[in-house]
């Protein structure tokens, strides 16, 4: 009896969730906010016990501050978080965990796991392996690549680590360099077009995200280049995706999903969880797979902003 006591006594509070996620910045932060919105209005509405706070940060200083805010003014019980960044979130998340408040850290992963309850996020390794391995066959093991890195995050280093161990296994392809494109396009843009002045063949394009992808795409047509054979992204964008069931680029020719509705599943489970006074296991990963022009009709959301 003892010890369901403390469920019994928490099933009697109310649960009050703090959400806090980067803003919509660019199109898939702009998912991760429409998602996060579609489960505070359906779980406020199946859950009279429960509220949801949401706040948007635009840096990871901004984040830590209204991560003070959630604790002292919304007196949040609760908290799913997507960091801004892995490092500079880390120290504020582990302040919220220290009054009492149940932690789930959403994706980008925090320097200290000892800082959260419980972790969701994508399959990072599958998100950098499945792209290596498709470029190294369809390059035929032999070849230049260059790669956009997204924010400097432990997810990032995820990716990045999957994709090296798998061209490990290929001498002759030649990754030329790996800069941070911060999954933005209009620095993917930028950092695509100083690849395009440096190095005068490139067989093929890792941006791993699709808007980054859409940047490069941009600076290659600028620059005229006919040489880049292949560019893939990542996230399964339905701009990207649309692109793949028309087949109107022939660069353009396998995708990874990784949807933001992974924040959605997140909230959901977290509130459901906590409103029954139960906990998630440390650590839940959704899937990441290959889309090709056979399968990418079933990962097409027109009506989502990503």
């Amino acid at each position: 009896m003892a010890a369901a006591a403390p469920s019994a006594v928490w099933a009697q509070n109310k649960v009050n969730l703090g959400v806090a996620i980067p803003a919509a910045t660019h199109s898939f932060t702009a998912g991760i906010v429409w998602w996060a919105n579609e489960a505070k209005k359906e779980l406020e509405k199946a859950h009279p016990d429960l509220k949801i706070t949401i706040k948007t940060a635009a840096n990871a200083g901004e984040q830590a501050n209204q991560l003070q805010d959630l604790m002292s003014a919304t007196k949040i019980n609760a908290l799913v978080v997507f960091p801004f960044e892995s490092a500079a979130l880390t120290k504020p998340v582990a302040q919220v965990k220290s009054k009492g408040v149940y932690v789930t850290v959403v994706d980008r992963g925090l320097t200290d796991t000892s800082a959260q309850d419980a972790y969701v996020a994508g399959d990072n390794t599958a998100f950098g392996k499945i792209p290596a391995e498709y470029l190294a066959k369809a390059l035929g093991g032999k070849g230049n690549i260059v790669a956009l890195r997204g924010i400097a995050t432990t997810l990032d280093n995820e990716r990045m680590d999957a994709f090296n161990a798998v061209m490990k296994n290929h001498p002759d392809i030649k990754l030329l360099d790996a800069k941070y494109g911060n999954w933005n396009r209009d620095d993917a843009y930028k950092v695509m077009q100083d690849y395009l002045t440096r190095f005068k063949q490139i067989d093929a394009v890792w941006a791993a995200d699709d808007d980054m992808a859409f940047g490069v795409m941009k600076a290659i047509d600028q620059a005229k280049r006919s040489d880049i054979r292949i560019v893939f992204g990542g996230a399964g964008a339905k701009g990207m995706v649309k692109t793949l069931i028309d087949g109107k680029d022939p660069r353009i020719q396998a995708d990874v999903s990784y949807s933001p509705k992974f924040i959605y599943d997140a909230i959901k489970l977290t509130a459901e969880a906590r409103l029954k006074g139960d906990k998630l296991p440390p650590t839940t990963i959704v899937p990441s797979v290959l889309i090709t022009k056979e399968n990418a009709q079933s990962f097409y959301f027109p009506d989502s902003p990503f």
